[in-house]
């Protein structure tokens, strides 16, 4: 006797309702949006009037879609081993020391909550970095328009410049830049294309570790402003952080550029990774792809904006 098969729908159906069943019971991943602004607080984060900032809800809106639960924080005195210990993966949008105080007041991080993200992602955890995340914790707190600001100090940077993989020295004017996708298998590249351009604030960044391994590159060379007078060098990449991962993005300054979705793709898809979620190749690659990107722009002193005239 011959069995009769399922109806083709019906298997598809089932196949479905298995899926959405398993979704709906697959614990939240749950990360931490972490803003202390102990130097300049960029908008796209800011908190006014108790709400949400715009990155943060761009963030609950890609949380809804992708089973994250965001927690928002600008109080690095929680930072320690047993309050991390909550988290899948740390979201850095952050300025400067946050050991320190600084500009938005909000309490500071020990030097061991410091000590304690590094040991968070080495046991297996996740960093996200977007933007300032790698304008924070400067090696020996270099002024932002000083010279030293533009040397690469190498395995004597700053202990947090090696984690991120390394650290913005300045930026110019906001333009469109071009980035070329250099690993379109890594998640979050598969629909970009061999490269993009966006209007952006784009960073001039030095001092970068060498187990990068690069995911966008900036054609520096062609943009407007001595401080992009160097070769191409990475704006997105990715590295492994003993058994963590490590996921660090340039972009993120405009509020426009948090709702674009090439932007969107690479970093939901930075986010999956950090989490594990999602495979990505982390062979270092940065000597290959970018030999020039130790080759910082030549220091030029930058003119200082004047206070503008009180009305009478």
């Amino acid at each position: 006797m011959k069995l009769k098969l399922a109806a083709p729908l019906a298997v598809a159906a089932a196949v479905l309702s298995l899926v959405l069943l398993v979704q709906a019971e697959a614990p939240k991943r749950k990360i931490l949006f972490f803003t202390k602004s102990s130097g300049f607080e960029h908008s796209v984060i800011s908190w006014k009037n108790g709400q949400p900032s715009h990155a943060e809800k761009v963030l609950l809106d890609l949380g809804a879609k992708n089973n994250w639960d965001f927690t928002f924080s600008k109080d690095g005195s929680k930072f320690g081993k047993d309050y991390l210990a909550q988290f899948d993966a740390v979201f850095f949008y952050t300025t400067g020391d946050l050991c320190s105080e600084g500009t938005d007041k909000n309490p500071p991080m020990s030097q061991e909550g410091k000590q304690a993200l590094f040991d968070f992602v080495k046991e297996g955890k996740g960093f996200i970095g977007t933007h300032s995340a790698s304008d924070t914790f400067h090696t020996n707190n270099e002024a932002v328009k000083g010279p030293d600001r533009y040397v690469n100090h190498g395995e004597k940077a700053d202990t947090y410049t090696r984690f991120i993989g390394s650290e913005f020295i300045i930026h110019g004017a906001q333009q469109v830049a071009k980035n070329t996708v250099i690993d379109p298998k890594f998640p979050g590249f598969e629909t970009i294309g061999s490269d993009f351009s966006l209007h952006e604030e784009w960073y001039s960044l030095k001092d970068f570790s060498d187990d990068l391994h690069v995911l966008t590159v900036m054609d520096s060379p062609a943009m407007t402003g001595s401080m992009y007078g160097r070769p191409p060098h990475p704006s997105t990449w990715a590295r492994k952080h003993g058994e963590g991962r490590v996921f660090y993005t340039s972009m993120g300054h405009r509020e426009d550029v948090w709702t674009n979705p090439i932007f969107q793709n690479i970093l939901v898809g930075g986010i999956k990774f950090a989490l594990g979620d999602a495979k990505g190749d982390t062979t270092p690659n940065i000597k290959e792809v970018t030999p020039g990107a130790w080759t910082n722009p030549p220091y030029v002193p930058q003119p200082v904006k004047k206070p503008a005239a009180a009305k009478k």
